[in-house]
């Protein structure tokens, strides 16, 4: 698992630093992930220097086998790990 954000690598090590997480923070400084993961959102949008909070579950060939766009992220890592399972069998 990896996130992904415009932040430079300092702020993403600082903010996982801050919040403990378990996994890798990339930078995506020239907003070149986003553009090919469409998750830039339109220039009229008040947060338009921020991507949208979208996840990705990748199968082992790199499909992208499901999109989720994540507005509330209490239940997020449980619909993936169902999702991931299922995949499995």
């Amino acid at each position: 698992m990896v996130g992904i954000s415009f932040d430079t690598p300092e702020d993403n090590a600082a903010f996982r630093t801050k919040h403990d997480f378990p996994f890798r923070l990339l930078s995506d400084v020239d907003k070149a992930v986003g553009t090919t993961y469409e998750a830039l959102r339109s220039a009229d949008d008040p947060f338009a220097d921020y991507p949208q909070r979208i996840s990705y579950l990748i199968d082992p060939d790199g499909a992208i086998a499901k999109t989720y766009e994540v507005s509330d992220p209490s239940g997020h890592a449980a619909e993936v790990l169902a999702d991931l399972a299922a995949l499995q069998r």
